[in-house]
């Protein structure tokens, strides 16, 4: 079944562990949570200390997306927080199979990133060690953008390669998602959707979701 993870970028702030504990309530299997530095990506959010403090909101999986330089620096810190799931980008560092070690040494799931303009092969040598491979299908850096249909293929070159290779890894697609184009991303071979203004901006965030549960593969 398709993991839907609602993004706490586009929730309301000023209430944070409320919108936490809904998103919990409607039915998520992940908190999806974007963590920018403004140098890899033009955007500052949220550091590991709000995510400690969210942590007694919600039992489920937080799913970390790190768009920071050099994550090495802040794994540690990220994983002592609660994160359960830690994803660098390949574009963001020159250790990145140090950093997937290092992540699983202090016994959370790792993740690799890829941006629109990077190709899948980028990603490849690091496939084999991850459970999670998060595609983005926008530019990173700001919520609420469209979604860049030529990635299209490169979900669907990602779940060829995963499935030929006998892995298992999810493969979660990030940017832009909505009923329409998740819909699409899951018929490419999407295992999980991330999305913020789509669910947080839905009149029913539960039917939301499950509605998304149900896309064809």
């Amino acid at each position: 079944m398709i993991k839907v993870a609602p993004s706490i970028l586009s929730a309301d702030f000023s209430r944070l562990g409320e919108e936490v504990r809904r998103v919990e309530a409607s039915g998520a299997d992940w908190v999806h949570v974007d963590v920018m530095d403004g140098m890899f990506v033009p955007n500052i959010t949220i550091g590991p200390s709000v995510i400690k403090n969210l942590r007694p909101h919600s039992k489920l999986p937080f799913d970390v997306h790190l768009m920071i330089v050099k994550p090495e620096r802040y794994i540690k810190d990220f994983a002592s927080a609660g994160a359960d799931y830690i994803t660098v980008h390949v574009e963001a560092s020159e250790v990145v199979s140090q950093n997937i070690d290092k992540i699983h040494a202090l016994g959370k799931k790792a993740g690799v990133s890829v941006n629109p303009a990077t190709p899948l092969e980028m990603a490849e040598p690091y496939l084999q060690n991850i459970e999670l491979l998060l595609i983005m299908t926008v530019n990173p850096g700001f919520g609420g953008q469209s979604f860049m249909s030529e990635v299209v293929p490169k979900i669907e070159q990602a779940r060829r390669y995963r499935d030929e290779h006998g892995l298992d890894f999810d493969i979660e697609i990030d940017g832009g998602i909505n009923a329409a184009t998740g819909r699409t991303c899951v018929k490419a071979g999407a295992t999980a959707l991330a999305a913020g203004s789509a669910l947080f901006g839905a009149k029913d965030m539960k039917a939301e979701m499950e509605s998304w549960r149900r896309f064809p593969a």
